[in-house]
Parts: structure tokens; sequence; C-alpha cells
């Protein structure tokens, strides 16, 4: 069956901005710009595939955060991949989509929350656009099967958003574990 041609300006990321302060960064579009980032570096067709954004605060990813995965305090980001796809073993590659299904297919759901990030931004001296990037990228990972639970998983996750970073034109924001600073953890 191939593939339905779906114009090239269809989104790729549907967002439900509840919190306001997220639309000063424009957040749909640098959403936009990290999912199709992520989603051509490993080859696969942005067109062909669907991500949902809950732009929220920190009360918002807290109650998700207690819901699914049973701590009671808010976190940076949240990711709810569509399907399991994570690899066998610390390293490898996890288990990918198609690369262009025949009908457009919804890879999960990511809740980025506007307190948390925009203080570890300012924390760590960087534009607040550039962490929100970072944590999208992040989250599209893990909706592609990416963790960084084991170590030899981490450092291709890190390896992997450092190298998509870099082409949307943001520092690495792993560059501070060479001085001592700490692995993102999804809180």
């Amino acid at each position: 069956m191939a593939a339905v041609a779906l114009p090239s300006d269809t989104p790729l990321v549907e967002a439900l901005v509840e919190d306001s302060r997220w639309e000063d960064l424009d957040l749909e579009s640098l959403a936009e710009r990290a999912a199709r980032a992520t989603l051509d570096r490993l080859g696969l067709d942005p067109l062909a595939y669907e991500i949902s954004l809950l732009a929220c605060n920190d009360a918002r990813i807290a109650e998700l955060n207690e819901d699914f995965r049973g701590k009671p305090q808010p976190t940076n980001v949240l990711s709810w991949p569509s399907e399991e796809r994570g690899a066998a073993r610390a390293g490898e590659m996890p288990h990918l989509p198609a690369p262009e299904p025949p009908m457009p297919v919804g890879l999960g759901d990511v809740a980025i929350a506007y307190e948390t990030c925009s203080r570890e931004a300012r924390e760590a001296g960087k534009p607040l656009a550039d962490h929100a990037t970072h944590l999208l990228v992040h989250g599209t990972l893990h909706l592609l099967g990416f963790d960084h639970e084991r170590e030899g998983d981490a450092e291709l996750m890190e390896g992997l958003e450092t190298e998509i970073l870099r082409g949307l034109g943001v520092a690495d924001p792993y560059a501070a574990m060479a001085e001592g600073g700490a692995r993102v953890t999804d809180g």
C-alpha cells in the first residue's frame, strides 16, 4: 500500500496550550521544528506521523506525573508513546516505526511544564527557547523508544539529542556534564 500524500505544510504536532505563557515563546513552532528534525535524523518521514503536545504548568504536570508515574512532583517533560519500541539491549537502537507508513501514525503524547522548563533554563543560563527545544527533542525520542535508564541507552539518546540540536542551532545541553553537571532526568 502506498503512503498517503499529505501537503508539506501538514502539522506534525497538534498542540493544546493550557498555559498561555507558552504562547510568548511560540512553542508550537518550536515543537514542530524539533519533532521534524528528530524524525528527519532517524530517516522517518515527518509527514507520516503525528504527535500531541500539552503545553501546561507545573501543577498540571505534577498531576500527570503522579497519575502515570507515581511521582507527586512537577517535572520538565513527560512522554507517552503510542507503542512500546524499546531496544532489547543497552545502547542499541529501539525498534523504530516504518519510515513511510500508509497513513499518518500517532507516535504518542508529550507534556511540557512552563515553570520547571523556565527555571531550568534560567539556572543553566540558556535561552528558554533552546531548553524547550531540547526537551521537545528529548520527548520525541522517548516516543520513538529511546530511553536513558541504562548507561548505553543514555549515551545513544544524548548523542542523538546533541546532534539534532546542533542542526537546529542549539548548543550541546550535555556540555556541562564534562564540568560535573547532571544528566537530564525525567522527574
